[in-house]
């Protein structure tokens, strides 16, 4: 079976974990170290906010971004999201508030809040790669384009019969290509191309070598493909992984939805307030 074939593969297997209602695996608070001791590392889409139709359309619920702020405080700024978007979208939809963050799937890096401090990690794909893949975007309505500077993405949420024409397509552009540097990532309803040669991992690892991640024991939340290279590395760190939505290998336990992770970090304020009470 080939790369392509094999990646094609492991979306159907992931549409059928999806498909399958999980069992509650409840995540005890006494699984995660005192927050003076912790590095809180975060997905956003389908962990900490709620999967939409269009990436355009997520949303913060009420509360939430006081509940990271007041963690980011609690963990002496230990506290970073991880995601495929780009720091900018990141700090879109989170506005006017900022966090530290590891974008682009580990391409960009950000350790404070409200800084223009950005380390990036790779060049921007290449115009004319970008412009052949958006073109299978003409496939078939419904199928939605992102340009995140440092990836492509192609939503197919909302036509979900055009999944195998779009990974047949990518396909044929690197077998056309066989010496660009990318690699495809499918996802929920999403086959994203990026650049090769870095990771959530990669940016996980990094980030835990600076201050004031460095030290601390992390646990991070994941939902899709994408975040298993973090699930994988956290025994390295000495940390702790959790998946979202369904039953991934290596992980401590799992949240049913977005809305359980975010009951659960409330739960994190709410305990070290009380375990300071005399």
């Amino acid at each position: 079976m080939n790369q392509d074939l094999a990646e094609m593969s492991l979306e159907d297997d992931i549409a059928r974990e999806d498909d399958a209602a999980p069992e509650t695996v409840p995540v005890p608070r006494s699984l995660v170290p005192h927050l003076s001791e912790s590095a809180i590392l975060l997905d956003i889409d389908g962990t900490l906010l709620d999967l939409m139709p269009t990436p355009r359309e997520v949303w913060v619920p009420p509360g939430l971004a006081k509940t990271l702020n007041r963690l980011l405080v609690r963990t002496n700024g230990a506290l970073a999201l991880v995601s495929g978007r780009s720091l900018n979208d990141i700090d879109l939809i989170f506005a006017p508030d900022q966090f530290p963050a590891v974008g682009g799937h580990g391409a960009e890096m950000r350790i404070e809040p409200d800084s223009e401090a950005v380390a990036a990690h790779a060049p921007p794909m290449d115009k004319e790669l970008k412009r052949r893949l958006a073109a299978i975007a003409k496939l078939s309505p419904g199928i939605l384009l992102e340009d995140k500077g440092y990836s492509l993405a192609l939503h197919y949420r909302l036509a979900p019969h055009a999944e195998k024409a779009i990974y047949a397509a990518v396909s044929l552009i690197r077998a056309d290509l066989p010496n660009a540097p990318i690699e495809v990532l499918p996802g929920k309803c999403v086959c994203e191309i990026k650049h090769s040669g870095f990771t959530k991992a990669s940016g996980v690892r990094e980030l835990m070598t600076r201050e004031p991640f460095k030290g601390r024991r992390p646990f991070f939340i994941g939902d899709d493909v994408t975040d298993e290279s973090v699930f994988a590395i956290m025994p390295d760190l000495d940390g702790l992984a959790f998946s979202v939505g369904r039953r991934a290998t290596g992980v401590a336990g799992h949240f049913d939805a977005p809305s359980d992770v975010r009951e659960f970090l409330t739960h994190l304020l709410d305990d070290e307030r009380d375990a300071s009470l005399p």
